[in-house]
């Protein structure tokens, strides 16, 4: 539910804040006051399409916040977007428009004006002229059938999805059997070719790293020797025996030399063992042309293969298992092919199965859905309504393999037209007024706005549109703007917009009223300029029988 709308510098509003109540909230006001703008700061602050106009003259930029409170089931909702409310169920929707950009933010988190369009469609619904309109736009009917329908047509819709998912993958499958028997066969050719070539190389995972070292090795094996020779001779010269010897002679007198003289046996020792393992390198180390040209030829095969099949012998050994699986699918073309056509048909009849199941369902509930909206558009003034929805077969998709559209005779002696064909602004008005109404135990959207609901009605056909606001308000939240008293009258919140000239410029203000500042907004409504004491009094009794007419309705 919305709780508040805040507002600066938008239009001629310099600063507003609106407690909106459970219900119906009313908004009325003289003509050119700015009542438009409260609904447009609303619509703003939800991704609406901005434009500089937008900002008050003289201010540095123009802002809009909405006050939700959330229910869990909208929470959850929200949350799969990554939109969370704060820990009281909060959640602060704001725009920040200036020439040239906005910001727009959640919580006080800047999010994209997707994510805040997301948000909207699972916050509320506005019903201007141009959403009225929405009804010459064919799937909208679709969609309303299907909301009416509620879980029965959801469960069918769901089958038709999966089905109709299930049919593309099918269709996919069999498409790829494109191959004429001659392609098929030079294909197999190929395959078969680079499989041979792969598996002649024996390729091993280690190879490539263990032959790089080896190449290195052999190609070096002469510097290596003259090095290692060298070192050999550098040991050999060392005359530790001699050493040994001398330190021997003088340990007869004094045995600290004693620590020395090990370390020395000990060197003797190590140094022996290196001159005999340097020697027996020098052996095993030969230059074997022949090895160095038969590794660098193994080694060129393996780089050969990695240029045309994978960047290294893993990537290879992986690509050959492809190859191997589509040399085994070419093999056995036919057969696989025969099995996609069959998967396709059986997947094609689940879905004409699923499309047949769900049109069937929806032409049950679009009987009940054309006599409901009847009998509202019958107390919303139309003589004698006649509405029906007509079924065409298109192809099946996600949504099944349904065209509909609302036919209807708004008028006696009309014959049933397609309802864009047929139906004025105004009318549209109240066609979709008596939409909600029916729709109203089943639609779970927590607020709903209607601007110019009231367009081209007055005396009792506004009696009975304030009566579907106020039946629509036992379910959800209500804000309408309106100039009519009998809409207004239906207000459990009733606000009233005015203008003020303040510094020589034009400022709009709005206030909420008590029931004697109603009684006054419905006196004017009622009489206009000249408010006498009979027409307060007519708008007292008004106001009355509205309250009166509240309590039955909540009582039934």
């Amino acid at each position: 539910m919305l709780l508040e709308l805040n507002v600066k510098d938008i239009a001629l509003v310099r600063k507003a804040s609106v407690a909106f109540g459970e219900g119906v909230n009313i908004l009325t006001g003289e003509t050119g006051t700015g009542k438009s703008v409260i609904i447009d700061s609303a619509m703003l602050a939800l991704g609406a399409k901005a434009h500089a106009g937008m900002i008050r003259e003289g201010a540095e930029y123009a802002y809009a916040e909405l006050i939700f409170e959330l229910d869990e089931k909208r929470k959850e909702k929200l949350a799969e977007f990554g939109i969370n409310a704060d820990e009281n169920g909060m959640l602060i929707v704001s725009r920040k428009l200036m020439p040239g950009k906005s910001i727009s933010r959640i919580n006080d988190e800047t999010v994209t004006l997707a994510t805040l369009k997301k948000a909207a469609a699972l916050l509320l619904d506005v019903y201007g002229q141009n959403e009225y309109y929405d009804l010459n736009d064919k799937h909208k009917h679709l969609e309303i059938l299907d909301e009416y329908a509620g879980a029965d047509i959801s469960v069918l819709l769901d089958e038709a999805a999966k089905a109709y998912h299930a049919y593309r993958e099918a269709s996919k499958r069999y498409a790829g059997f494109d191959l004429d028997e001659k392609e098929r066969a030079r294909r197999i050719d190929l395959l078969s070719f680079e499989l041979n070539e792969i598996d002649a190389a024996e390729l091993k995972e280690e190879e490539e790293s263990e032959l790089a070292q080896r190449v290195k090795k052999l190609n070096n094996a002469r510097s290596i020797l003259e090095s290692v020779s060298a070192a050999r001779a550098i040991l050999e010269d060392c005359d530790t025996g001699r050493a040994v010897s001398e330190l021997e002679r003088a340990m007869r007198y004094d045995d600290k030399l004693k620590a020395i003289y090990d370390e020395l046996m000990d060197t003797q020792a190590v140094m022996g063992s290196c001159i005999a393992d340097l020697a027996a390198y020098s052996d095993d180390l030969e230059v074997d042309e022949a090895a160095i040209d038969e590794a660098e030829a193994r080694l060129d095969t393996i780089r050969r293969l990695e240029l045309k099949y994978g960047q290294t012998v893993t990537d290879i050994l992986s690509y050959r298992e492809k190859l191997e699986s589509e040399l085994a699918l070419m093999q056995e073309y036919d057969i696989k092919k025969e099995a996609a056509r069959s998967d396709k048909e059986r997947c094609e009849k689940a879905l004409n199965k699923a499309c047949d199941g769900l049109s069937k369902k929806r032409k049950e509930y679009a009987l009940k859905l054309c006599s409901a909206i009847e009998t509202e558009l019958k107390d919303l003034g139309f003589e004698d309504p006649k509405l029906s929805m007509e079924f065409k077969d298109v192809t099946p998709s996600a949504e099944g393999s349904d065209d509909v559209c609302f036919m209807s005779a708004l008028n006696p002696g009309e014959k049933l037209k397609c309802l864009q064909d047929v139906a004025s602004g105004g009318e549209l008005s109240r066609v979709m007024l008596a939409i909600k109404t029916v729709l109203a135990a089943t639609d779970d959207m927590p607020t709903l706005i209607f601007d110019e609901i009231d367009t081209g009605i007055s005396g009792r056909t506004a009696q009975k549109v304030a009566e579907k606001l106020d039946v629509i308000g036992m379910k959800h939240q209500v804000i309408c703007v309106s100039h009519l008293p009998q809409i207004a009258a239906m207000a459990d919140t009733h606000f009233v917009i005015s203008k003020t000239n303040r510094d020589g410029r034009n400022i709009t203000d709005i206030s909420k009223l008590d029931e004697q500042g109603a009684i006054a907004e419905l006196a004017r409504l009622l009489g206009g300029s000249e408010i006498t004491k009979a027409v307060s009094d007519n708008a007292a009794e008004l106001l009355k029988l509205a309250k009166t007419g509240k309590k039955k309705r909540r009582k039934a």
